[in-house]
């Protein structure tokens, strides 16, 4: 009983909804969406719960298993529908014997095993989210059906339907409408007939009723591998509900579980809270159908501009061909005939030499002549031609040639051309990689392949300066045949913007979303932590190419420990960088690690540091220290603007303002959550110091500071603490150079 009031509370809420539909405030398409089975795209018949929780209807997840093969399990309860379903006009068949089929090996033919229901071919994918489902031996009869999904579901068609009446199934005719339905004996009333079959005073008084309905679901969910246990534990491994048998040896011995009473209301707290966002959010989420429907018009535009655009191209192709063609054809025709006559004419020549014919036949004819002076004037210019014929018999010559090489065509480059035009859609959009990509006086532009994984080409990278007072315009780098691009020679100080598209088979997909990165105040000072001057190599680990440092509580500290009184603490150990600074301006940038304890970041004088690393005090006092902060008026000799040196304070995840700034001192505003890059900017000439979230290029905090000698990085590490010089593009180009 009270797992019933259970399952009615689950769905009250979707009540409310139903009521919105009958009223027309809710489209019946939105809520039908969620009602629809993915395999026959109908509205849910005795849904079945998958383990990836998606639910299909019983008779479709049949159909995916048995792929054409008859099965034993014909029951028609797998058919059955409620009045008013797409699916089905008949009768509404028995649930409760879909049940007990499911839950034992009844009605199978002799000879069968329990488990015989389930054919050989247990794994399918999922039509909901295509992984791959495995219902293992006991397969069909060891999923859950989905009955709050059944009773939505009916809900629904009788809001849909206006509400199709349901006849008592005891009545004699004429059949009365029923006004309840017993979930004990699964049956409709009418009024008249429920006060027959549950007089008072006997046990079938007690039985629970509800109104009517023709989807009878079981008062108590059952286990489907322990049909006499019921289930009373939730399964945080697998989120499906379990009995008792289940988890102390059963499939679930070893997987965390919880009661079901604080399953369910865990579960449903979240997913109040999910619906209760997501109604607050119903303006964001106008604004994005919105959105998406102007995206959907512009596809529609733009795929038939795509397609005009196509067919002119190709019709100019075709022209261009025709045109070729034609020309070509016109130009063999008229080289064939010329060939044709000049060989004609010289077939004719020669069979004149032939006797009595032609040329020889002639000259006999002359041969005759009688009359010396009539011989001698005809007779010379027919021998000049007797003389010319018998030459063309020592060298004979065709007149022309039979053979038309000239006009055999190589397309072997036009066709390869042709090929690369690519049918096989646009290639999808990178995604430029903005925790990879670096941008100091270069920048390294780093992206993540297409989405669809299929070869890509080349890659175009474009960039441009973004001026408010001056229009600028893309840059193209070359064809990019990597993930990866460094462009050069990047003004300071100043806001890039890039882009970059894929190209596959001379087709460009369309630009990536824009990127911007702000460049350095100055250029960049290249250096490595300096393994010499000061180093600790008991307390700090420097890494083999001296681009990293790290801060290791060892022996020497526990044993320091021991000195240590109220108020003291062990100092910093320093160590700073190769290079040292006597002019211009210059920036750098490192990343300290979220974990690390205590560290101090800046610049600091060669005198100073001398003074650092020639008098360490294992433990000393706040009162003597230069940077503690406390009321021994060290704080304020610390801060003053003729010191050489200045440091920030990081650590536990935040970065400290010093106080003394011109920034407001109070706690709240000197304590800032800490950058994941933290950059340096030291104006020699200036005499000034500049702190930066180099992510954004931000200005944090700026001081004067003494630049009398030479200047030098410099990191302070006391108790767990990792700092990471960050890698310069200057040494990636020497990389991609080789």
């Amino acid at each position: 009983m009270s797992s019933s009031m259970s399952d009615s509370e689950d769905i009250s809420e979707f009540g409310s909804i139903v009521e919105r539909i009958t009223k027309g405030e809710v489209p019946m398409k939105n809520i039908e969406r969620e009602l629809i089975c993915p395999v026959c795209k109908e509205l849910f018949t005795h849904p079945l719960i998958l383990p990836c929780q998606h639910s299909v209807c019983h008779k479709c997840v049949k159909e995916l298993l048995l792929l054409g093969h008859e099965d034993s399990f014909t029951d028609a309860g797998s058919e059955s529908s409620t009045p008013g379903s797409p699916r089905s006009r008949g009768a509404s068949p028995s649930t409760e014997r879909l049940d007990r089929l499911l839950r034992s090996g009844s009605g199978t033919p002799s000879g069968w095993k329990r488990n015989s229901l389930t054919p050989r071919i247990t794994t399918f994918p999922c039509p909901g989210c295509q992984h791959d489902i495995d219902l293992g031996e006991r397969g069909i009869s060891g999923l859950f059906r989905n009955f709050t999904l059944e009773t939505i579901v009916e809900r629904y068609r009788q809001a849909a339907r206006a509400a199709v009446a349901i006849m008592c199934n005891l009545c004699k005719p004429p059949i009365q409408e029923a006004t309840k339905s017993c979930l004990d004996c699964k049956a409709s009333y009418c009024n008249e007939c429920f006060k027959v079959h549950h007089p008072w005073g006997t046990p079938k008084a007690q039985h629970e009723y509800v109104g009517p309905t023709t989807n009878f679901r079981p008062k108590v969910l059952m286990c489907p591998e322990h049909e006499m246990e019921k289930v009373n534990m939730y399964c945080e491994v697998c989120r499906r509900p379990v009995c008792h048998l289940c988890k102390l040896g059963g499939s679930h011995a070893n997987h965390k579980v919880t009661s079901m009473s604080s399953a369910y209301k865990i579960l449903k707290e979240k997913l109040s809270k999910s619906i209760h966002y997501l109604i607050s959010k119903e303006d964001q989420v106008k604004k994005q159908i919105s959105d998406l429907n102007v995206l959907i018009n512009e596809t529609k535009e733009n795929g038939d501009k795509a397609t005009q655009e196509a067919n002119q191209h190709f019709e100019k192709l075709f022209n261009i061909l025709e045109e070729r063609k034609t020309e070509m054809l016109r130009s063999i025709e008229e080289t064939k005939k010329s060939r044709l006559e000049n060989l004609q004419s010289q077939m004719d020549e020669y069979m004149g030499m032939l006797e009595n014919s032609g040329l020889v036949g002639y000259a006999q004819e002359v041969l005759k002549e009688t009359d010396q002076s009539c011989f001698v004037q005809t007779a010379k210019q027919l021998h000049t031609r007797i003389q010319k014929a018998t030459e063309s018999l020592k060298t004979f010559h065709p007149a022309a040639d039979s053979s038309f090489d000239e006009f055999s065509l190589n397309i072997s480059k036009e066709e390869d051309l042709l090929r690369e035009l690519s049918f096989d859609g646009v290639p999808s959009v990178p995604v430029i990689d903005q925790s990879q990509s670096r941008v100091y006086n270069e920048g390294l532009i780093c992206w993540l392949p297409c989405e669809d994984m299929s070869p890509t080409d080349h890659y175009i990278l474009e960039y441009k300066k973004l001026d408010a007072e001056a229009e600028t315009f893309w840059q193209t780098t070359d064809k990019v045949y990597g993930n990866s691009k460094v462009v050069c020679d990047l003004d300071p100080n100043s806001m890039y913007s890039f882009r970059v598209k894929s190209c596959r088979k001379s087709v460009y997909g369309p630009y990536s979303q824009e990127v911007v990165f702000h460049t350095p105040p100055a250029p960049v000072f290249s250096f490595l932590f300096d393994e010499k001057c000061g180093f600790n190599p008991e307390r700090l680990l420097l890494s083999k190419n001296r681009e990293s440092v790290e801060s290791v509580a060892g022996l020497t500290l526990l044993l320091g420990a021991e000195r240590i009184q109220m108020g003291s603490y062990i100092c910093l150990d320093y160590i700073i960088g190769d290079t040292g600074i006597t002019r211009g301006k210059h920036f750098w940038s490192f990343h300290v690690e979220p974990h690390s304890y205590l560290i101090k970041v800046g610049v600091a004088s060669d005198t100073k540091l001398q003074e650092w690393f020639h008098h360490p005090r294992d433990t000393s006092s706040p009162r003597y220290d230069h940077d503690s902060g406390h009321d021994s008026g060290s704080e304020e000799s610390c801060y003053d603007p003729s010191q050489p040196f200045t440091l920030i304070t990081l650590g536990m995840g935040k970065l400290i303002i010093p106080k003394g700034s011109s920034t407001p001192t109070d706690y709240n505003n000197r304590v800032l959550p800490m950058p994941y890059h933290i950059g340096i900017c030291l104006d020699y000439e200036k005499g000034k110091v500049y702190f930066y979230d180099a992510e954004n290029m931000v200005c944090l905090y700026e001081r004067q500071v003494d630049c009398t000698g030479t200047m030098y990085p410099a990191f302070g590490l006391m108790g767990s603490g990792k700092v990471h010089i960050n890698e310069f593009i200057t040494t990636k180009c020497l990389v991609y150079s080789e």
